[in-house]
């Protein structure tokens, strides 16, 4: 299969991973460990930065360290036409993590994070709590044992087979 116009390649996958594993790294120090010129780390950086690759630089923060070791994820049913009002008034709920709409049973996928069983209570008395939301079913997480991850992604979307 001929690679896809907008696919990256092998120093990209070595790029993104360089920086996934040490987020505070400089591009000088990528360039010396890539062995590559300053100018191509930099120049692939912003290349990957406009597409959307890299979408950011943050610190990785675990909820549970915070205090939130509880994650769930409720489906939601939602009112016909209702969709903009439910976003806007679940992104203003600081215990929604991500919203997906969905197909199948419901409309969207929330992840959400409480202090305790019994806070998930509140935190989904509190999503439920609109008029556009028809119905809620609940799943509490009970662990995580793959993590969100990307770097197996990039390692086929660079070229597949080996450690990029």
């Amino acid at each position: 299969m001929p690679p896809q116009p907008d696919a990256i390649d092998a120093l990209d996958g070595k790029l993104i991973r360089l920086l996934a594993e040490e987020p505070r790294i400089g591009v000088l120090e990528c360039s010396r460990r890539l062995q590559v010129a300053r100018g191509t780390v930099q120049a692939r950086l912003d290349r990957l930065q406009a597409r959307g690759v890299i979408g950011g630089f943050g610190p990785q923060v675990d909820p549970a360290a915070l205090g939130y070791p509880v994650t769930a994820f409720a489906t939601l049913e939602i009112s016909q036409g209702q969709g903009a009002d439910v976003r806007a008034h679940l992104a203003a709920v600081p215990e929604v993590l991500e919203l997906h709409t969905i197909t199948g049973h419901g409309d969207m996928l929330v992840r959400i994070v409480a202090r305790s069983n019994a806070d998930l209570q509140r935190v989904i008395d509190r999503v439920v709590g609109f008029d556009g939301i028809v119905r809620a079913s609940t799943a509490i997480a009970l662990e995580n044992p793959v993590p969100y991850r990307v770097l197996p992604l990039v390692e086929q979307a660079a070229g597949g087979g080996g450690a990029i």
